[in-house]
């Protein structure tokens, strides 16, 4: 696929509260075709990871009660990689060492050996 040349104009928000509603599976389907034309409309280089996050989004989502459950826990993540943000451009890369961790290859872990 390629990228869009416009963008779909979103309807009115009390329109899209009523879709989401009354029917609730078209809303879905927006949902998804809107998400897919943003995607489709960054970078080549950008995209892979943007599906990843909206695979993760959608995953968040799923596993909520109701819409503001869904909105609390959206908010959380996006928090989180607020200050996943902010740490990575406070830092200075050539000040930091790089962390070790012992590696314990595959093939030689067996937890109940």
């Amino acid at each position: 696929m390629t990228a869009p040349s416009s963008y779909t104009e979103l309807p009115p928000f009390d329109e899209l509260v009523a879709l989401a509603k009354h029917n609730p599976e078209a809303f879905a389907m927006f949902k998804r075709d809107i998400c897919e034309e943003m995607i489709l409309s960054a970078s080549r280089k950008m995209q892979d990871r943007l599906w990843a996050q909206q695979s993760h989004i959608d995953r968040v989502v799923r596993s909520c009660k109701n819409a503001d459950h869904a909105n609390v826990k959206l908010m959380r993540e996006l928090s989180a990689q607020m200050v996943k943000f902010q740490n990575a451009l406070a830092s200075n890369s050539t000040d930091e060492t790089p962390s070790t961790a012992d590696v314990i290859p595959f093939n030689r872990y067996r937890p109940h050996a």
